[in-house]
């Protein structure tokens, strides 16, 4: 039986839905890599402009099942040595192919978000929470580290060190109003209007150009990283003359003198040249 499924949820927006109710979504072996081969297809559906990612159920992920993970897979005749981080590197590398996925992913934060859940959330570019969400770093209430799935990176980034530390060190919970007043979401609805009004916002994303909407989540990620103001303008600079280059600029002109929406093909740029449509 699929612990995740993958569905239309709109014209361009792919529903991502980890399902494992009865576990509150804990991540498996299977469910990682579910999610991860279904990411992968994702990335390659050119007809995919926006992603929501949630859970079934009342959770959105309780973190790592503790009663039933799973085995990995293609490990006969290797060590536990040799095992233990290749069996890690199913749950860590998830962050990474989130952030790598080119479309902006949207995280329907329902009910739990705990351990590895949380972090599945901080992989995500939006972070809408219903009431029922709940934030919490179990690792360090499970005898572990709160460090893990690049939690101890992104976490300080999005709400500040000492917030950061204050959930990463004491393992408390954080309700959906705090999660909120720190920035660790952006919106709280009820959980009855959360999905509805996660389409809703995936959808007015698609009136946007997808190739703006791709190249503005790179360049938000990679100045995640990027010490320099002057080097993020740089990449900022390239960003929006590749953008330039495109028909959607005159196409925005066009329908506001028209009074009409704008539909952006990202279709190359005519008329740039006073000689015709490119150097001689």
């Amino acid at each position: 039986m699929a612990t995740v499924t993958v569905e239309s949820a709109a014209p361009h927006v792919t529903l991502v839905t980890l399902s494992r109710p009865d576990r509150l979504n804990a991540m498996s072996i299977d469910l990682c890599l579910e999610l991860k081969a279904a990411l992968g297809e994702i990335a390659r559906d050119n007809g995919c402009w926006v992603v929501i990612l949630t859970g079934a159920g009342r959770a959105f992920c309780s973190g790592l099942d503790l009663k039933d993970y799973g085995i990995v897979p293609d490990i006969a005749g290797l060590t536990a040595p040799r095992i233990a981080p290749r069996a890690m590197r199913v749950y860590s590398q998830l962050v990474p192919l989130l952030r790598n996925t080119p479309q902006p992913i949207l995280a329907a934060v329902n009910g739990p978000a705990y351990g590895g859940g949380m972090c599945l959330s901080l992989g995500a570019d939006l972070r809408i929470a219903g009431e029922s969400a709940v934030f919490n770093s179990t690792g360090i209430v499970n005898g572990l580290t709160s460090t893990e799935l690049g939690a101890s990176w992104l976490l300080p980034r999005l709400v500040g060190a000492a917030h950061s530390s204050d959930i990463l060190l004491t393992g408390r919970r954080i309700d959906a109003q705090e999660a909120l007043r720190m920035g660790l979401v952006s919106r709280v609805l009820p959980d009855a209007d959360l999905l509805a009004e996660c389409v809703r916002v995936a959808e007015g994303m698609c009136r946007f150009s997808p190739y703006g909407l791709q190249m503005t989540k790179q360049v938000v990620w990679a100045n995640l990283e990027n010490a320099s103001l002057a080097a993020a303008i740089e990449l900022e600079d390239r960003n929006q003359l590749m953008l330039g280059f495109t028909d959607n600029l005159p196409e925005a002109i066009r329908s506001f003198d028209q009074e009409r929406d704008p539909v952006y093909t990202d279709l190359p740029r005519r008329g740039l040249f006073p000689d015709g449509d490119g150097p001689k």
